[in-house]
């Protein structure tokens, strides 16, 4: 039996709660709260996955096209989703995880099989003081048919090159250039890339840069929360 129906069945067991409302719920999140989400308003471009009208590729993207063929995500970075990617971030809480891979995997379709699911590394020395990977848990969480194809060692990050958080967003793109490498032939391969949080796309951009340049033949880039600027 998968970790899914477990955690389901645990939860029935043991009266679990919504981990926003406290409500019980048989769910991470009940169904009140996961309706009240932000969600990114819709159209979006397929391509950065903010706003744009009718849907079609925005003059960004266009004019400098990322290296992944789509961008999904599943809400808005603003609250509550916020607090949940915080306490699994930084508090710790990995009870968080199995929420927001629900909350991704929602939001992917049509359905798709790609041959890796590699969530973004983390540096050495952020995992040794993090203790995990906030998107290999993720990864880890989606439902088995994107689970079992999880890839945590597909990818590596070579520069330590600190938070991303703390620099202007201009600013960004120069500090994780070169960050990743691959450390497989992935030819030919259609790739997932799993993060929690896409703000600039600096990141997920370098990431996917790397799989590109070991054969990945697609990219695709799932995302539980994009940062929405007004």
């Amino acid at each position: 039996m998968s970790m899914k129906p477990l955690r389901s069945l645990a939860r029935r067991l043991l009266g679990a709660r919504c981990l926003l409302c406290g409500s019980t719920a048989e769910a991470e999140l009940c169904q009140d709260c996961t309706a009240e989400l932000p969600a990114v308003p819709a159209p979006v471009c397929a391509g950065c996955a903010l706003p744009s009208p009718a849907g079609s590729h925005c003059a960004a993207c266009l004019r400098d096209p990322p290296p992944w063929r789509t961008a999904v995500a599943a809400c808005a970075y603003a609250y509550p989703v916020d607090a949940l990617v915080k306490a699994l971030k930084y508090g710790g809480r990995l009870e968080c995880a199995p929420a927001l891979a629900s909350l991704l995997a929602a939001s992917i379709t049509p359905p798709c099989a790609p041959d890796a699911v590699v969530p973004v590394p983390l540096s050495t020395r952020r995992l040794r003081e993090r203790g995990f990977n906030q998107s290999l848990e993720i990864a880890r969480a989606l439902p088995p048919s994107w689970s079992s194809r999880v890839d945590a060692s597909a990818l590596e990050r070579v520069i330590d090159s600190g938070s991303q958080a703390a620099l202007a967003l201009d600013a960004r793109a120069a500090n994780v250039r070169g960050a990743f490498r691959a450390t497989r032939s992935l030819l030919g391969q259609q790739v997932v890339l799993v993060d929690d949080v896409m703000t600039t796309g600096a990141t997920l951009r370098e990431a996917a840069l790397a799989l590109r340049a070991a054969g990945a033949r697609q990219v695709s880039v799932w995302v539980v929360c994009r940062a929405v600027f007004n």
